[in-house]
């Protein structure tokens, strides 16, 4: 029995009690909640649906209540008991057969077990990363394409349909100032005091000019550096394991008339404003802090107006919801970005969410480390992949919050020990597919013996069953929250729960031993968490390695 099955369970009864007492159905909600209790003493499962509905029900009291509910749950097959408890909870027991099938069911659902149809009528265009292509990717950008990456992993899991995808900022002044950079680098030259410096800026600056001998035009080293430069950005986000569906290029808003667009959509909203040879967007009207310029006197559009026909057109592409991913330097664009979509008409709390993520820091010794072998001025994914590698890297970036500032330890994220997150779970992950090839080699399968969940009574197994019948719910709120990070911390709990399971309940016969249903039980238990584990890290983008 899933928490699935039980919430399903505890509505029925509670919709056979309101209906032999005449009460107003319409106050049960669509699903019921089953928690695990802080106290295992108290039950393996908690509801307080009683004391949740009573009231609007026309209930005489939730205790009363409560105590029909219990009496029709305590019918249903795999129910063990229910207990009323303070003014109306219901903790219920399962029986260990009810429990153990959890096992069976995670096996034979696989990589779809925690999958769910919760966002399935939400279409979503989840921009992250876009970092402007003028040097490699810095470590803020780094946490957004691992966040980024397996938020889009946990929205599709939910059910949505997501396209991922990359502003390719190719228009602007600091395209100008990194043309001129490496235009003076080609002429070894100092960089423009406005401009960026690095190995990279030589290295690219050496290759236009092996490419385009005697090169000395700004508009060659401007279109040739953009593209070596985002090539270079593709290839590094590849590596790393961060895929998008859409490359968005700036400059096809301004070639194929998406700017005038939006301010002719706008015009028709009757938000806008023409004052001192100039155009304005009054998302005063919206509660942002000012009326935002479109256009400006000399006739030259601002990065606002890029930024209202970008979301015109994905909006007109299909997205119900725009979601945005930024840096923590980002704070003041959620104002007039929301002001902007609700001067389309849109209603920014459905259609458009913007997420700020925070600072994060590469550590070494203690000590932050600021300079770059190949940027110079800031840390970028290469270093961090150096330092590390790719599954530490993403594991390490989605593990927190992405509101809160981290620093990444190098000496903690290398350590092969339980003490490093990833290299706990992974051992886990490993271990789990150790011991399936070592249960082939003594021939003990799945189906050695017809599988027979009462054989999982131990608290150990308990635990770890309970645990793995958590994942779906946990995976439906990070969704919910936006927040990836859950994933993580779950299946370090996961680790913990399968490692006291291990060491107390041995799957595999000992010697001469004769393979019995608890071990062919408690390997269907093993390959359980595996499959749990492999779908987890899969989430992350990290990898479940089969042996370490």
């Amino acid at each position: 029995m899933t928490p699935e099955n039980l919430a399903d369970a505890v509505l029925s009864a509670a919709r056979t009690v309101f209906t032999a007492r005449d009460l107003d159905l319409a106050a049960l909600p669509q699903a019921a909640t089953v928690e695990r209790p802080r106290n295992p003493e108290h039950g393996d499962y908690a509801t307080n649906l009683a004391m949740q509905v009573w009231k609007k029900a026309g209930a005489a009291n939730p205790r009363d209540l409560a105590a029909a509910i219990a009496e029709e749950l305590s019918k249903v097959t795999g129910v063990a008991s229910v207990e009323i408890a303070g003014p109306g909870f219901l903790n219920i027991r399962v029986e260990a057969s009810a429990a153990g099938q959890l096992a069976h069911t995670v096996v034979t659902q696989g990589s779809s077990y925690g999958h769910s149809t919760s966002l399935s009528n939400i279409k979503m265009n989840l921009e992250f990363v876009s970092a402007n292509p003028t040097g490699p990717i810095h470590l803020g950008g780094v946490r957004w394409a691992a966040v980024g990456d397996a938020l889009a992993r946990v929205l599709k899991a939910a059910g949505a349909d997501v396209t991922t995808e990359y502003y390719f900022n190719d228009a602007g002044g600091q395209i100008d100032r990194f043309a001129r950079s490496l235009l003076a680098a080609a002429n070894n030259e100092p960089a423009p005091e406005d401009g960026y410096g690095g190995a990279y800026i030589n290295e690219i600056a050496a290759t236009i000019m092996a490419n385009h001998p005697g090169a000395s035009d700004q508009e060659t080293f401007r279109r040739e550096g953009v593209e070596l430069m985002f090539q270079q950005i593709k290839e590094s986000l590849n590596e790393f394991g961060t895929h998008f569906d859409v490359y968005f290029n700036e400059k096809d808003l301004h070639t194929k008339g998406e700017l005038d667009l939006a301010l002719n959509r706008l015009e028709k909203q009757g938000h806008l404003e023409h004052k001192d040879g100039a155009v304005w967007l009054r998302t005063t009207d919206f509660g942002d802090d000012k009326d935002r310029v479109l256009r400006k006197s000399d006739g030259d559009w601002t990065y606002f107006a890029a930024d209202c026909a970008y979301y015109l057109d994905k909006r007109e592409r299909g997205a119900d919801k725009v979601v945005i991913m930024l840096g923590a330097d980002h704070h003041g664009y959620v104002g007039r970005m929301r002001a902007m979509a609700a001067c389309f008409g849109d209603d920014p709390d459905t259609n458009l969410e913007i997420l700020i993520g925070q600072m994060v820091n590469l550590v070494r010794d203690g000590q932050p480390l600021r300079m770059s072998k190949r940027a110079g001025t800031v840390v970028t994914m290469e270093d961090i992949v150096e330092a590390i590698g790719v599954d530490a890297s993403r594991y390490a970036l989605a593990r927190y919050s992405s509101d809160s500032p981290i620093d990444i330890d190098i000496e903690l994220w290398t350590r092969a020990t339980k003490d490093n997150p990833v290299y706990y779970v992974q051992y886990v992950a490993a271990r789990t597919a150790g011991v399936a090839r070592n249960a082939k080699d003594v021939d003990l399968t799945r189906d050695t013996h017809a599988f027979d969940p009462a054989k999982l009574s131990h608290p150990k197994e308990l635990d770890l069953l309970k645990r793995l019948g958590d994942y779906p719910a946990v995976v439906e709120k990070a969704a919910k929250l936006r927040e990836p990070h859950h994933i993580a911390r779950y299946l370090e709990d996961l680790s913990g729960d399968y490692h006291r399971f291990y060491e107390n309940c041995r799957v595999l016969p000992y010697g001469d031993e004769t393979i019995s249903e608890t071990h062919v039980a408690r390997l269907w238990l093993n390959d359980a968490t595996r499959t749990v584990m492999v779908n987890g890290l899969g989430l992350l983008g990290v990898s479940a390695p089969e042996r370490m």
